[in-house]
């Protein structure tokens, strides 16, 4: 069930950006860098960072922000073909991972350490995946609006 709802909010992201391509990148309102883009890019790294850093305990770095630019995910949503493509090919890849360790693991309760909120359970993982996105989601509801005046798609 789970796995169902965090699945239904990533196909709702995929839903906010499709037909808009060319404006993946257009900013909110100034000063926000706040892109659909780079929601997708965000989400990238989040993925990354619950799936592979904390439940599986690799050496998997951001893709998109580090120390030095924390803002990486979506100072750096461009507009060009390739960098869209590339960003769309990373989350996939992060949700198909982070899918197949979900179903592969054998119970909720495994847990992993997280430097900031110690140790937590895929259980708590995927619920606060859901919310992460729910909550972007609302983001990329308004940056919709914005791009082509498309509501409650």
């Amino acid at each position: 069930m789970l796995l169902a709802f965090l699945g239904d909010q990533r196909a709702t992201l995929e839903l906010k950006c499709a037909g808009v391509e060319a404006e993946l990148s257009a900013r909110a309102v100034e000063p926000s860098t706040l892109s659909l883009l780079g929601l997708v890019r965000h989400l990238t790294d989040v993925e990354r960072h619950w799936f592979r850093q904390v439940l599986a305990g690799q050496d998997a770095p951001p893709l998109y922000s580090c120390t030095e630019a924390p803002d990486g995910d979506f100072d750096g949503a461009v507009s060009e073909p390739a960098a869209i493509a590339d960003a769309w090919q990373a989350w996939r890849a992060e949700v198909a991972y982070a899918d197949d360790f979900a179903e592969r693991a054998p119970h909720l309760d495994l847990e992993g350490d997280d430097s900031w909120r110690g140790r937590v359970s895929l259980r708590w993982v995927l619920i606060h995946m859901i919310e992460e996105y729910a909550r972007h989601n609302g983001h990329a509801d308004l940056l919709r609006e914005r791009i082509d005046g498309a509501r409650g798609i």
